[in-house]
C-alpha cells in the first residue's frame, strides 16, 4: 500500500479502496529490450515504474524515458488508448499493472460519494473477496459503460446467501433479476420433453453472470440456475439493469439512417425469439 501512495492518482484513494487495489497488483519486471506495450495497444491496463528505465518509442525512435523514482514516473506511463507510443525496457524495469476499468471505478467513488470498497463486500473473506468486481469490470460490456453508471450498479446490487441445491432460478419463470456470482458455483440445466431432470448445459463460477437474457428479451427464464455449493450473488433487480446496464451498450439509429445502412451494403438481422412474434 505504502507503494502505491507514491502514484498520481493512486494517491488521492480513500484507505479502504487503495487497500482492495493493493490485493490486485504486484511488482512485476522486464528484462533489457523486453517491450511492455506497443504503439496501438488498446489493452485497459495503467502502468507505472518502480525502478529501471522504461523508454517511449515512436516508430523505432526514442522520443522519451521513465525513470523509477523520478517526478515522471510518479504518473501512469503514457496512459492514452490507444497507445501513441511503444514502450520498451532500457535495462532492468520494475513495475505495476492496474485493469484501468476498475481504477476509473474506485476514483468515482472517491469523488462522487462516500462509497468504500468494503460496503460492497460486506463480511466476504479479505482473501479475493473483490474478485468478481474485477472479473466482472473487465468483461467487453462493462466497458462500454460509463464509470458513474457502473458505481450506481455495484450500489444497487443485492446480496443474497444460497445453501448447496438452492434453485436461484427456475425455467420457465419471470425474469425479474440479473445475477454475479461472488461466492461458490452452480449450474445450469433446461428441462426437455424427453429430460424432465433437465440437461446440464453448463457450470459457472466466481465472475460468472446470468440472467440478463429474460430481461433483455422480456421471455421467461429459459434454463434454471441451481446452487452446487453453498454460495452468495450479488443481484440487480430489472429496472436497474435496463437503464443502468443495458440501455448504455445499444446503439440507436433512426429508420432513414438505417436505409442508408442498409443501402450500403447493410444487412437486417432479425434477433426476435419465437416467442416475440
Amino acid at each position: 500500500m505504502a507503494l502505491l501512495k507514491g502514484f498520481s492518482p493512486l494517491d488521492g484513494l480513500k484507505r479502504d479502496n487503495l487497500a482492495a487495489l493493493a490485493r490486485k497488483v504486484q511488482i512485476r519486471e522486464l528484462s533489457p529490450g523486453q517491450v511492455l506495450f506497443k504503439e496501438g495497444d488498446t489493452e485497459k491496463r495503467t502502468f507505472y515504474v518502480v525502478s529501471g528505465t522504461l523508454d517511449l518509442q515512436d516508430a523505432g525512435k526514442t522520443v522519451g524515458s521513465v525513470d523509477g523514482g523520478s517526478d515522471l514516473a510518479k504518473n501512469p506511463v503514457a496512459p492514452v488508448f490507444p497507445r501513441r507510443v511503444s514502450a520498451k525496457a532500457r535495462d532492468r524495469v520494475q513495475f505495476i499493472s492496474v485493469d484501468s476499468d476498475l481504477l476509473d471505478v474506485m476514483l468515482t467513488w472517491d469523488q462522487t460519494g462516500s462509497y468504500e470498497v468494503s460496503e460492497l463486500q460486506g463480511k466476504q473473506d479479505d482473501d479475493g473477496g473483490d474478485d468478481w468486481m474485477t472479473m466482472l469490470l473487465q468483461t467487453k460490456a462493462f466497458h462500454k459503460i460509463p464509470p458513474a453508471n457502473i458505481q450506481a450498479i455495484f450500489m444497487r446490487m443485492e446480496r443474497v446467501n444460497y445453501k448447496a441445491g438452492d434453485n436461484v432460478i427456475k425455467q420457465g419463470d419471470e425474469g425479474d433479476f440479473f445475477y454475479v456470482i461472488t461466492d461458490g458455483r452452480c449450474a445450469v440445466t433446461r428441462e426437455t420433453p424427453l429430460n424432465k431432470d433437465g440437461i446440464k448445459l453448463a457450470e459457472l463460477r466466481v465472475g460468472d453472470t446470468f440472467g440478463e437474457e429474460a430481461l433483455i428479451s422480456e421471455a421467461k427464464r429459459n434454463a434454471t440456475v441451481t446452487m452446487l455449493t453453498d454460495g452468495t450473488l450479488m443481484r440487480l433487480n430489472k429496472e436497474d439493469f435496463n437503464r443502468l446496464l443495458n440501455e448504455p451498450m445499444l446503439g440507436w439509429v433512426e429508420y432513414d439512417e438505417a436505409q442508408k445502412l442498409i443501402a450500403g451494403g447493410g444487412k437486417w438481422l432479425d434477433v426476435r425469439l419465437p416467442s416475440e412474434f
